[in-house]
């Protein structure tokens, strides 16, 4: 089931837009397969590879979905130019909100209207300016609940026994100096560079385009997935974060309690 679902939001841009604005459909057949078969290998092999928080819902949950409506709502937008309906029309009305509000000077939605090419037409920069109000909302929103579940269900002890080697695959415990250091230091690493990464993304289209042509282009596909990419990998990088550092405070808890244990034990 997770494969069919991750399939499908590959597949999402591609199966809403019409087939006129989406030339590359064995493209993002190849790519659903590929996403679902890295998906199904990873939640049935016995031992985890890259998937982090694997057997700790929901934050991999939370994160697809995401990263879903990102795509959901972004393809309708840019569908509602094409063809538009009463859906299209309230999604883009969300989006024509959020993107004048969020469109200030220095503003990461600002910034992402500049990743466009100078002379691109006011239609597509206003279709832009919502795209991204409506992404940068979803990210805030993304957070937040995810803070939410943290503080109120106590996130990951209401998930059961938290292994860390299975959910945490990519981090050696073994590597040297203190664990609860390393995590420490490697959440905050992670909240700091996703607070940094709405405004370092744009920069770094923009020299990129600068370099070899321009990457932000006015396709539907290349906006709708470079808009969400935008949207979706700062609010994940400090989801990862802050249950990094949620990992940290549960270790150190435990080492705390065990030492307050043996030192009773020694006094009595």
């Amino acid at each position: 089931m997770r494969a069919i679902l991750v399939a499908l939001l590959v597949a999402t841009p591609a199966l809403l837009l019409p087939s006129q604005a989406t030339a590359t459909t064995e493209i993002v057949l190849m790519l659903a397969i590929l996403a679902a078969t890295l998906t199904f290998i990873e939640y049935t092999t016995r031992y985890p590879s890259l998937v982090e928080f694997r057997d700790a819902p929901p934050i991999n949950r939370l994160r697809f979905a995401s990263l879903f409506l990102m795509l959901f709502f972004l393809t309708v937008i840019v569908n509602h130019v094409i063809a538009p309906t009463p859906l299209s029309a309230m999604v883009d009305r969300l989006g024509e909100i959020a993107g004048q509000a969020l469109d200030f000077p220095y503003s990461p939605v600002h910034l992402a209207i500049l990743m466009l090419p100078a002379e691109e037409s006011p239609a597509v920069v206003d279709m832009v300016r919502r795209c991204a109000g409506l992404a940068y909302v979803i990210q805030l929103i993304t957070i937040a609940v995810f803070i939410v579940l943290v503080r109120i269900t106590g996130w990951p002890a209401n998930a059961g026994v938290f292994n860390v080697w299975i959910n945490l695959p990519l981090f050696d415990p073994t590597a040297g100096g203190d664990v609860i250091r390393r995590l420490q230091r490697d959440g905050q690493l992670n909240i700091a560079l996703g607070a940094l990464l709405p405004f370092l993304f744009p920069a770094l289209v923009t020299i990129v385009s600068a370099i070899t042509g321009p990457v932000m282009s006015s396709s539907p596909n290349v906006l709708i997935w470079m808009l969400s990419a935008w949207g979706f990998l700062p609010a994940s990088m400090i989801i990862r974060g802050i249950a990094t550092l949620r990992v940290a405070e549960l270790i150190e808890d435990k080492r705390r309690r065990a030492y307050a244990s043996a030192k009773a034990m020694q006094t009595a």
